[in-house]
């Protein structure tokens, strides 16, 4: 009701999306075919804080809306809502994953090896200014491996539990089928962690980032090391009707368990994502690590960062305040009046609205 104000002006409120529309210029497949290949990390943040895997969809999405990250997760959600729900995958269990890079800081020799990767953690970050003037970027091509790492890895936590490092899990793996469905529930506070290790899934990666950031500069009370990192590509499989399980594709993920001293044993934070976004896997695991005992309020406690790191909720509240609130402002300077005493005649109204 408060933005009754904006049905006077249907024709300027066409034209203002036209303009926005114009500013993109017509566009067809072969652009988003472009955007696919050339930003394959950007398509992956998209997908993940939409909750949905499909590269094409992530690729026309950022092209419809000229890469407006809010946006283009807008349309992806909505999307999704009109699409049946077919079946549940079948869990997908760390020593399955097909590893493209698996690194730790906890430990110089893991169980399996140090794999690299593509990443650009060792890189020298130099533009290269000569495309401006014709050159084409041209990295070097990569060397073949002498004797290529195996796939699948095993769980460096599974290790560190047979140490007597790190305490066996309290609970036994929740149910495909019990597992709360953030799609279509709301979030409920206290989250179990089931949920709120899916709602850290979609979050916001700057949100997450800078509550994550906020907890390893001090403001947590467990400072990560990273445990293990993985990005890898994930079997999906389903049951059919008549039981045969079977594989309907790969998905591109990533897995960060970060790991603090607690007591006489590791405790660790987890954290999952579709698609590779190693920033937003550490910082949201280094999350679930110090939700427990989190004083309230604090950046840290689980109420305050689901809730914020939530990226459409946010956008879409922080861009109602663009929205008319005539009526709920003027309250407001009547009551300034009121305080001082001034009277609310026409002049007065008028000196106020012409400075708005």
């Amino acid at each position: 009701m408060a933005y009754v104000a904006t049905r006077g002006g249907e024709q300027a409120i066409e034209q203002a999306e036209r303009l926005f529309r114009a500013d993109l210029a017509p566009f067809d497949r072969s652009r988003v075919d472009e955007i696919r290949r050339a930003m394959p990390y950007l398509i992956d943040r998209i997908m993940g804080e939409a909750s949905l895997y499909d590269p094409d969809l992530a690729a026309l999405a950022l092209a419809q809306t000229g890469g407006e990250l809010y946006e283009a997760t807008l349309l992806l959600r909505a999307w999704r809502t009109t699409q049946p729900r077919i079946a549940i995958a079948q869990p997908v269990l760390q020593d399955e994953l097909l590893v493209q890079r698996r690194i730790s800081a906890a430990f110089k020799d893991i169980p399996g090896g140090q794999i690299l990767g593509p990443t650009l953690d060792y890189a020298h970050r130099i533009l290269d200014t000569a495309v401006l003037e014709g050159a084409a970027h041209a990295p070097p091509p990569v060397d073949p491996a002498p004797r290529p790492a195996p796939q699948r890895q095993p769980s460096l936590a599974d290790w560190e539990r047979t140490e007597g490092l790190v305490a066996s899990p309290a609970h036994s793996p929740v149910a495909p089928d019990d597992i709360p469905d953030l799609t279509r529930d709301p979030l409920l506070i206290p989250a179990p962690r089931a949920h709120r290790l899916q709602a850290l899934a979609r979050a916001e990666t700057g949100g997450v980032l800078a509550l994550g950031y906020s907890a390893m500069r001090g403001y947590g009370s467990a400072h990560p090391t990273v445990n293990e990192l993985r990005l890898a590509e994930a079997e999906i499989r389903v049951a059919h009707p008549d039981g045969t399980v079977f594989s309907c594709g790969r998905a591109r993920v990533s897995q960060a368990e970060v790991a603090a001293k607690g007591g006489d044993q590791i405790e660790l934070g987890f954290a999952a994502t579709f698609g590779w976004n190693e920033v937003k896997v550490i910082a949201a695991a280094t999350l679930d690590l110090n939700s427990d005992g989190a004083a309230p309020g604090s950046a840290t406690e689980e109420e305050f960062y689901l809730y914020h790191t939530e990226s459409v909720e946010a956008s879409g509240f922080c861009i109602h305040f663009k929205m008319p609130h005539y009526v709920t402002f003027q309250s407001a300077l009547d009551a300034m009046r009121g305080a001082s005493g001034e009277p609310a005649g026409e002049g007065a109204d008028h000196k106020i609205g012409a400075s708005l």
